[in-house]
């Protein structure tokens, strides 16, 4: 409890090549009492990471998807009935959530319960279009031309050049410099414009007060639709900050640059200093070494949920556009466009 609440972190989860740098940053807090995984996906692997954890740590709470289906994002929704308890505080993590300042859950759940007339609240997140326009705005990043508040920028959300030289300006300035704090933007209000809720926090006797029911896109129901029809705002702390490593259209160029390990290096040399962190971090290894050993027997098993059967025109519609983004993004990293200028 702190403040008279009750803390749960919660992730749709997920994938464990990112999970597992998040998860010693949240099971380390000792603000949080509960850390719910959403289980939503049939990747035997990633499950098997899940269930070893949970077994070793009792703050981690595996829920399974209500109505045993999975759809990637469309199959989130059902999870939302388990964030209602009226004395919590509800924190989501989307799973590639790859930084998180040391004291990101004290200053976050501080600033939820100091503004309760808000509907969710969030911090300034690296790689999140109307995050960096608020760094944009405050002349806090220098871009080759002016980008305009949009969640699904064509080039801040959809272009993996730039999520590259964002990541690689936050890492080299800021991050490893312990510089960070210096992008600091103070508070900001949204209303009826929707942002990327890559973290957010409520509180749960908000959603019980609708039975915890999403209705379609989550991200434009939390942003957008539901505080309207609330006449409520949503608020930004952006003197607290966190990095998210990818959108979808954004991870191939991120990979080929190896954005990710970069971020992996730089957290295991901070965890030398933070022993109780760098301890669940050594148990992650270890465990993903053990399901790499055992990665072909694990697949060789029956899924756990059903699945969406996808026809074959389907398939082949989904195998032209995964080739035409790489296209795009091979093609794009060869102009060489410099987006990011200081």
């Amino acid at each position: 409890m702190y403040r008279g609440y009750k803390i749960v972190c919660n992730t749709a989860a997920g994938r464990r090549r990112y999970m597992q740098y998040l998860f010693p940053q949240v099971l380390s807090s000792s603000l949080i009492d509960r850390y719910d995984v959403w289980v939503n996906t049939v990747d035997n692997c990633d499950i098997e990471f899940f269930k070893q954890l949970a077994s070793k740590y009792d703050k981690i709470n595996l829920v399974w998807q209500p109505d045993r289906r999975v759809d990637g994002i469309a199959t989130i929704n059902a999870f939302y009935k388990f964030c209602m308890d009226e004395d919590t505080i509800y924190i989501k993590m989307d799973d590639d959530v790859v930084w998180l300042e040391p004291d990101y859950f004290q200053k976050m759940i501080d600033f939820r319960i100091d503004h309760p007339e808000c509907f969710i609240v969030s911090p300034l997140v690296i790689n999140n279009a109307m995050s960096t326009y608020i760094l944009q705005v405050k002349d806090k990043v220098k871009l080759n031309k002016y980008m305009n508040a949009q969640c699904n920028h064509r080039i801040m959300w959809k272009r993996g050049s730039f999520a590259v030289q964002l990541h690689q300006w936050f890492l080299d300035k800021y991050l490893t410099t312990g510089r960070y704090p210096e992008l600091y933007c103070g508070t900001f209000t949204w209303a009826m414009n929707r942002f990327s809720i890559n973290s957010i926090l409520w509180f749960g006797k908000d959603l019980k007060a609708f039975d915890g029911n999403v209705q379609g896109d989550d991200e434009e129901f939390f942003s957008c639709l539901k505080p309207t029809q609330l006449g409520k705002m949503n608020m930004v702390n952006a003197d607290c900050l966190i990095s998210h490593f990818a959108f979808a259209q954004q991870r191939w160029m991120l990979d080929r640059c190896g954005i990710l390990e970069q971020y992996g290096k730089y957290l295991m040399e901070e965890w030398k200093t933070r022993p109780e962190v760098q301890q669940i971090s050594a148990d992650v290894q270890q465990i993903l070494k053990d399901i790499q050993s055992r990665e072909a027997e694990l697949k060789a098993l029956p899924l756990i949920y059903a699945t969406r059967q996808v026809s074959g025109p389907t398939k082949l519609k989904r195998r032209w556009k995964a080739w035409m983004k790489q296209l795009r993004c091979q093609w794009d990293g060869y102009k060489k466009v410099k987006y990011v200028i200081g």
